[in-house]
């Protein structure tokens, strides 16, 4: 049995390392491309050198698996009880195509507003799937773990999944070694924690990093003002990959010990995003879309001749879900 630790120590560039290495050499990831001069691709008009990094492109259509590997990786051979975790997509997406994997039994615990489409992929893998209101998903997945011995796989805000999703800031580093601004989705936060320790645990110390939030889910915002995880169980956006109802413990002090701060942005900012990159022939999800949102309506300060990167975190949208977010 499997219990999620919200007081992990930060990590460190050698724990990063490490899981970029297990990540590169894992079979659920690939290397995604990061595409320089978008700007002139997408036809902006921006004052900034804009890049993109195409995590829509990634295995299971986003980010999320490389989180995904390094937490398998870490998951004991002798392990046999049913893993479970919550999601309202993506993770659960690949989630469930890594225990299918790896042959073991997997169940998620999804909010009853999260779209069908998200629920049938994850029953096509052979993971049971509850649809529970968002409030119950915590105290839910803790009761399988204390009275069933489930183990538990946190989707956000487990230290080896931030240490996984770190590889991303490396990768960056990789393909532009000085970036003057990365700019990151955040929902409970693994991802921007990931990246933000990635690169200034590699010495970039000039490298200002920004998380995006959806103004109607913003509880990684309200918790970088009160200066601790902040719980709120009526997150709604259109947005719905960055509404989780509370904001990782671990996440959180990688905030605040790396990330200059969180950006906001309304849902209908959100919708135009999305539509510009599906006019630019990228078809990314509204979660996916909220980093270039953010350099696109100019809440990115001082980005004037400066290299940014926008990592764009997922692509998993259904042909009508997309005419319906762009009809609006």
């Amino acid at each position: 049995m499997q219990k999620y630790n919200p007081d992990s120590p930060l990590a460190t560039l050698e724990d990063i390392q490490k899981a970029t290495k297990v990540v590169q050499e894992s079979a659920l990831c690939v290397r995604t491309p990061l595409v320089h001069n978008a700007q002139e691709w997408l036809r902006l008009d921006l004052a900034c050198n804009l890049s993109l990094k195409l995590e829509n492109t990634q295995t299971t259509g986003s980010f999320k698996v490389r989180g995904l590997a390094n937490q398998v990786a870490h998951i004991p051979e002798s392990v046999q009880q049913e893993i479970i975790t919550m999601s309202a997509g993506n993770y659960g997406k690949a989630f469930s195509y890594a225990m299918k994997q790896r042959g073991l039994k997997a169940r998620v615990l999804m909010p009853e507003t999260a779209p069908r489409v998200r629920e049938e992929i994850m029953r096509s893998y052979g993971t049971e799937v509850e649809r529970i209101p968002t409030r119950e998903l915590q105290p839910r997945v803790d009761g399988y773990v204390t009275n069933e011995g489930m183990h538990y796989l946190h989707p956000f805000d487990d230290i080896n999944l931030i240490c996984g999703h770190g590889s991303v800031g490396l990768e960056i580093l990789e393909d532009i070694p000085d970036p003057d601004v990365i700019v990151v989705c955040c929902g409970g936060g693994g991802l921007l924690a990931g990246i933000a320790a990635a690169v200034k645990r590699s010495g970039k110390a000039h490298t200002r990093i920004y998380g995006v939030e959806p103004e109607q889910a913003c509880c990684m915002s309200k918790s970088k003002q009160s200066g601790k995880p902040v719980t709120d169980p009526n997150v709604h956006s259109i947005a719905s990959g960055l509404s989780p109802p509370f904001a990782g413990s671990n996440a959180f002090r990688h905030v605040e010990e790396f990330v200059e701060d969180i950006l906001l942005l309304s849902e209908e900012e959100i919708i135009t995003a999305v539509s510009h990159l599906y006019q630019a022939g990228l078809v990314v999800e509204p979660a996916g879309a909220a980093a270039f949102g953010a350099v696109l309506f100019g809440k990115v300060p001082d980005v004037v001749d400066k290299k940014v990167v926008a990592v764009i975190t997922g692509g998993n949208v259904s042909p009508q879900e997309l005419c319906n977010i762009i009809k609006n």
